[in-house]
């Protein structure tokens, strides 16, 4: 759990700053894999899920 949380937060870190710099390419495509595979073993993937279930049932539909 440890190991995984910490790849969360440098994947996420790494994320962050290419989006931020707008840095479009293949190995930012591969930061945001990795980021969203570490993410989903951690505890966060509930609550996230959760959200996503949420935000979707307010939308509605077209």
């Amino acid at each position: 759990m440890a190991l995984t949380v910490s790849l969360v937060f440098l994947f996420g870190l790494v994320l962050f700053f290419l989006l931020r710099s707008n840095t479009l390419s293949w190995g930012a495509a591969f930061v945001a894999v990795m980021f969203g595979f570490f993410l989903a073993t951690t505890g966060a993937a509930g609550p996230i899920n959760n959200l996503t279930h949420a935000v979707m049932a307010a939308i509605p539909d077209l």
